[in-house]
């Protein structure tokens, strides 16, 4: 196994740049539909921002020092005056919120879950230029429904803890006798973005499984594969067992974070005895699937990406990235301590926080499991029903797509994805089909579509964003195109992205 090179840590002085835009905008936008010469994309319905006398949650853009392994680390942090990470919302109320940018590097925020209007979406020069050092921008729209959301980077920012949580609560939420924990995920690596980028693109990285310097063929031709069915875990019917050849992390982090902490330092988070809680959880990973582990709690799958689903009881569920899980929990009656892990997939890597009584003994739980942590799959996916689903309606469009790639070069693509064109108020279907090694977790901007068939077999299931397609598998998404725009389209592991598996979805009647 290839080990990646790690260069020693300045504290206070090595910092993550964002990746030259340009360059950045070249890789991510391989296979995509270009502008039209000389011409520049608008939507047929523009926004204002509001100017009334309201005033905006400040939310900066700003470095901060953690402790990672004993050791400071600079990252950054999207912080309220009051030194709140990230924003919490009332549903059907106005998103205000000013983005002021503190550090000396351009930067942008995209608000993953919301459907903000496209000029909103936060993807740098799509079509907002990122903002300048010192600069300030006031976003201003509707927030839309309840959920678990949140907010990062849409450049390799984001590998630096460039994110935080952006839960949106209803009424119903308010009113609910319980506690809520937000849990926001991440892998996090003292070596700079661009460096570990760079030794993955030379084949030089190191992940766990096969590695990133390892040359697997992709799967053009192979038929495709049912992987719940092979070696199953019990785990609830939640996760999927390992398949031979599968390529699983090309990175071996240097620490798996949960609100910004490992396991030898957690968050203890204060609970009752016989309490009701809502966890909120995020995989803001950049390149790392977990499965959410509750432990002896039993746990009650309520939503996905912010969209209710009807209820699921288990004690494991898998988050693959940029995904979210709503979990109810009812603890024992007596005092105690309750883990609730994050698995890394494949690997014996785990982080989390600890739910304790007011007079619990809290004990240490090493970062490092016995056992590797399961494979994230579509078993959950094929469970999953959709709380509101689509209303049904014959699709006006259907796209077929292939998901491609090898870690040879580390090049990947979406095949066919630099037509999809669209118009306003259609019903649109996506087929995609994963002929490459590794799962490719796919997102949509300013939209929230169903999966509507897996591996063939059609199903009313989760409305979301965001939809884990594994090796060999094909997934179909049904959404309506009511949000005119040109709207990012691509996998959420932040280095298949940057190299290339990024398409968009592009309305008709831009202009």
């Amino acid at each position: 196994m290839a080990q990646l090179i790690r260069s020693p840590v300045q504290t206070g002085t090595k910092r993550t740049r964002p990746m030259n835009r340009r360059d950045f905008l070249t890789r991510t936008m391989t296979g995509a539909t270009a502008l039209m010469a000389g011409g520049v994309l608008r939507p047929g319905l523009g926004w204002a921002q509001q100017t009334g006398s309201a005033q905006p949650i400040r939310l900066a853009v700003a470095r901060r020092t953690i402790e990672v392994n004993g050791r400071a680390a600079e990252v950054f942090g999207l912080l309220q005056p009051n030194g709140i990470h990230g924003v919490t919302l009332d549903a059907g109320k106005a998103f205000d919120v000013e983005l002021v940018n503190e550090i000396e590097d351009p930067t942008l925020i995209h608000w993953h879950g919301l459907t903000p209007p496209w000029e909103a979406d936060g993807v740098p020069d799509n079509p907002l230029p990122q903002l300048a050092s010192a600069n300030r921008h006031r976003y201003s729209f509707p927030v839309g429904r309840g959920g678990t959301h949140w907010m990062h980077a849409h450049t390799l920012q984001e590998q630096n803890l460039l994110a935080a949580p952006l839960i949106v609560r209803t009424a119903e939420d308010r009113a609910r006798d319980e506690q809520e924990v937000v849990i926001l995920l991440h892998d996090f690596s003292f070596v700079p973005a661009e460096e570990l980028l760079a030794q993955l693109q030379r084949g030089t990285g190191h992940g766990a499984g096969h590695g990133a310097a390892m040359n697997h063929s992709t799967m053009e031709g192979m038929p495709a594969m049912d992987h719940s069915a092979m070696g199953h875990m019990p785990t609830h019917g939640m996760t999927d067992s390992p398949t031979a050849g599968m390529d699983l992390n090309d990175i071996d982090y240097d620490a798996y974070l949960a609100n910004d902490r490992t396991l030898d330092d957690p968050e203890v988070v204060r609970v009752e005895r016989g309490g009701r809680l809502r966890l909120r959880i995020i995989n803001g990973a950049t390149a790392t699937g977990f499965t959410i582990d509750t432990g002896i709690v039993e746990g009650t799958l309520i939503a996905v990406d912010g969209q209710d689903v009807e209820p699921i009881v288990g004690t494991n569920f898998p988050i693959s990235m940029g995904q979210r899980l709503d979990i109810l929990l009812t603890l024992p009656a007596g005092e105690g301590a309750y883990p609730v892990l994050a698995l890394r997939e494949g690997a014996v890597e785990r982080t989390g926080v600890i739910l304790a009584t007011p007079e619990a003994t809290v004990r240490r739980i090493g970062s490092s499991g016995e056992t590797a942590g399961p494979i994230v799959g579509s078993a959950l996916e094929k469970r999953l029903r959709a709380g509101v689903p689509l209303s049904a309606r014959q699709p006006d469009r259907q796209f077929s797509l292939s998901l491609t790639g090898q870690m040879e070069g580390y090049a990947w693509a979406i095949e066919g994805g630099d037509d999809l064109r669209v118009g306003q108020d259609e019903r649109i279907e996506i087929t995609m089909r994963n002929s490459s090694m590794m799962s490719h977790p796919m997102h949509l901007h300013g939209h929230h579509f169903q999966v509507i068939s897996i591996d063939g077999a059609r199903l009313s299931g989760a409305v979301r964003d965001t939809v884990l397609v594994p090796p060999g598998s094909t997934m179909t998404i049904a959404f309506d195109a009511d949000n005119p725009g040109k709207w990012p389209f691509h996998c959420h592991h932040l280095y298949h992205m940057a190299t290339g598996m990024m398409s968009y979805v592009i309305y008709e009647d831009m202009r």
